[in-house]
């Protein structure tokens, strides 16, 4: 799962971002974060509304110590193929990480 979290008020999107991964993973620092897409659609099997605002770090330092526990169990660094997904998520891999075709 990507880190999310809620946006308060008078936050601007970039500001809930990093506030969100330093309470969620405190040691890892970004570099630069750009705004890639927004995403504003409806779950097909479950109806809910997803508004996401999908950002890229120039750049990640630090370790994956994770903040709050009750939040998070586990930290991984991991390739963008063979882990079970969000539909959120999966379109975000899939957009940053298209599937190679085979060649004939």
């Amino acid at each position: 799962m990507f880190p999310g979290g809620r946006k308060r008020p008078r936050e601007s999107e970039k500001d809930c971002l990093r506030r969100e991964i330093k309470e969620e993973l405190p040691k890892l620092k970004l570099g630069r974060i750009t705004l890639w897409k927004e995403v504003k659609t409806r779950n097909k099997r479950s109806g809910r509304k997803m508004n996401d605002a999908i950002f890229i770090a120039k750049s990640a330092k630090g370790r994956l110590a994770i903040g709050d526990k009750k939040e998070i169990d586990r930290a991984a660094w991991q390739k963008p193929r063979g882990i079970r997904l969000t539909p959120t998520s999966r379109y975000i891999r899939d957009r940053l990480f298209p599937r190679k075709r085979r060649r004939s």
